[in-house]
């Protein structure tokens, strides 16, 4: 039997240690082919590059796994994964695994899960993975086993049209983790200041900063079930149509309306 193609990519970067473990993880299951971005691109969302050229380069290529490091971002490297190096649309998209928190609203600024959206956006099957510690010797050792689950269920069962899943893993031991839930993204969001500073010729710049405050706790949500040591698997689509306001935006009186 053919193996299915896994296009793994990531945002920390080809040499992330959550790329490493989730290559490990994939490796045994298919074909991988791995293209990611050769330097960290955290928080590029879906950020796309037009006015440089983008370039790839070969590291590894053994039997049933290929390596690249491309000079964009991470919806560049699914884009240049699935049409220069496959050539087709790969089996299964994997994104991370990113070193820190995709939860609740951190989605909309993930260049982690903008790869698994775009890769959705063309029909492909697809999952991001993160894990709840920013650190870059985060440690992975629990994840194993949870991933492969994740993985092996969508290679079988495929997905529903338009859907992809965003995974995130509490950062605690193995035998501290009850299980994966199914769950909605909660309502949370970032609250931000700009701390403002003076470099040497006294000129102004500015660091972004904040706290991200969530007020939604429920059962049913993201947030609570990684508080409570869940692994928390959220069905997202790139739709944004808000379909509860199609009624009462066209129920207002506007000029030429259809």
């Amino acid at each position: 039997m053919n193996k299915p193609v896994i296009l793994i990519t990531n945002d920390d970067g080809i040499f992330a240690p959550g790329i490493r473990k989730l290559i490990e993880v994939a490796r045994p299951l298919g074909n991988v082919i791995v293209v990611a971005p050769d330097s960290p691109m955290s928080g590029m969302s879906h950020a796309i590059t037009v006015k440089n050229p983008l370039r790839l380069r070969k590291i590894v290529e053994e039997e049933n796994y290929l390596e690249y490091s491309c000079n964009g971002t991470p919806v560049d490297a699914m884009k240049l994964g699935e049409q220069v190096v496959i050539g087709k649309k790969p089996d299964i998209v994997l994104s991370g695994i990113n070193h820190g928190s995709n939860a609740s609203v951190n989605i909309v600024y993930s260049g982690t899960m903008a790869a698994v959206i775009e890769a959705n956006i063309d029909g492909i099957p697809a999952v991001g993975f993160s894990l709840l510690d920013y650190s870059h010797d985060a440690d992975f050792s629990a994840v194993d086993e949870f991933i492969r689950t994740i993985i092996l269920n969508v290679l079988e069962n495929g997905l529903p049209e338009g859907v992809a899943l965003n995974v995130n893993i509490p950062a605690v031991p193995k035998n501290q983790i009850k299980g994966i839930k199914v769950c909605r993204q909660a309502k949370g969001r970032w609250e931000e200041e700009f701390d403002a500073r003076t470099d040497p010729h006294n000129r102004e710049y500015y660091w972004l900063t904040g706290a991200f405050k969530n007020g939604d706790m429920d059962k049913d949500t993201d947030s609570w079930a990684l508080a409570n040591n869940y692994i928390s698997v959220v069905p997202v689509n790139y739709d944004f149509t808000a379909h509860k306001a199609l009624k009462t935006i066209s129920n207002w009186k506007m000029n030429n309306q259809v």
